[in-house]
């Protein structure tokens, strides 16, 4: 199926981002990734060695920036100006690479975004040149600020990040959806293939997810499972599904020009 997914001008064919922190080493980070078939991942400047410390081992080693478009991220970044710093970091450490992932915490106990803080650090990045895909509220109203002070793609969160409690508010999700002309992606939340599978068929273009994955009793496995949720997800997303009918069965097969009857 001809269906890629379009972020900054490049396509990708997976719609599932993965992120590469929380696994036992970085070995199992690369079977993970490639269990999943993710093009994208993200990688968090602050806790994951990509030449910050030297003699150390290095993720790039172990996943190519020729195979993957690396994705760096903010985690751990309570205020515009150090999530900004941070990418100024990240893009002299990758030799100018200017897609990232942005994103802001308000607190540590519910590492929930704090949008005043997002919103200045997105304006600061799109007019030094970066491509921001941003973690974001479930909020409409923010997140069309964010799509029209210039981010790439908006990443809602679906619930708590690293709380597997899924889909909470899909009806906001929907409004995002609805509204966005960049795409839409969920971010934080999913603990399992049917979160998945759902945030793709309320119309989602993407999902991104690190501790489902890494938290899960076998990481590589349930990669491969998010892998076929997200895909399914798409496909009965594009078919449409039957209408809704409360209180009114309607059986699969005809009812009249039954066999036996005139």
């Amino acid at each position: 199926m001809n269906d890629p997914l379009i972020i900054a001008g490049k396509a990708y064919s997976s719609r599932l981002l993965v992120g590469t922190g929380k696994y036992k080493d970085f070995t199992q980070t690369r079977e993970a990734v490639e269990a999943s078939g993710a093009e994208i991942v993200t990688v968090a400047i602050r806790r994951t060695n990509i030449g910050q410390e030297p003699g150390q081992p290095r993720l790039l080693d172990f996943l190519s920036p020729s195979k993957y478009t690396l994705l760096p991220n903010t985690a751990g970044c309570y205020t515009a100006e150090d999530a900004v710093r941070t990418l100024r970091l990240a893009r002299e450490l990758l030799d100018g690479h200017d897609l990232v992932k942005l994103e802001v915490l308000g607190d540590a106990q519910t590492l929930f975004p704090d949008m005043p803080q997002t919103l200045k650090a997105a304006e600061t990045l799109v007019k030094d040149g970066f491509k921001v895909m941003v973690y974001c509220a479930d909020d409409p109203i923010q997140a069309k600020r964010l799509e029209e002070i210039g981010c790439v793609a908006v990443m809602p969160l679906a619930s708590l990040i690293g709380s597997g409690m899924g889909i909470l508010n899909p009806w906001n999700l929907r409004l995002i959806i609805d509204n966005a002309k960049v795409p839409v992606l969920v971010d934080a939340g999913v603990g399992t293939a049917s979160d998945a599978a759902i945030a793709m068929e309320l119309g989602c273009d993407g999902v991104l997810m690190n501790t489902a994955i890494a938290g899960a009793q076998n990481p590589v496995l349930m990669a491969s499972a998010m892998r076929k949720a997200v895909e399914a997800g798409r496909e009965a997303y594009l078919a449409g599904r039957m209408p809704r009918k409360l209180y009114s069965a309607a059986p699969s097969s005809p009812t009249t020009g039954m066999i036996g009857k005139a």
